[in-house]
């Protein structure tokens, strides 16, 4: 199999390959139920939630509406509330100093 530079892709083998990156992103924090969306932001400046508003942006940005609630299902594989119920805890007093500082912007 010959390796292709990006610049050679084509835009399709570019979206799939892309689409597939997501879909496996979002698979790996659904199985991470263990890390916090605050650490998250504080480590990277995104979250589960800025992943699902990104999305919903996207297909905004198609014309093609999504609400708020829908987006974060796509992410979390569960409506929003019952995964906080399963699964946030409630943030450290060390979590919330270091987003304090870190300040993120929620994308």
């Amino acid at each position: 199999m010959s390796e292709l530079t990006p610049i050679e892709l084509t835009r399709e083998q570019q979206t799939e390959f892309e689409a597939a990156a997501f879909r496996r992103l979002v698979q790996h924090l659904r199985e991470r139920t263990d890390v916090q969306n605050i650490d998250l932001m504080n480590l990277a400046g995104f979250c589960r939630n800025c992943l699902s508003n990104w999305y919903r942006d996207a297909a905004n940005d198609a014309g093609v509406g999504l609400s708020k609630d829908a987006s974060r299902e796509i992410v979390y594989g569960m409506p929003y509330e019952d995964w906080k119920n399963l699964h946030q805890a409630e943030a450290s007093d060390a979590q919330k100093a270091a987003f304090d500082v870190n300040k993120p912007v929620h994308g």
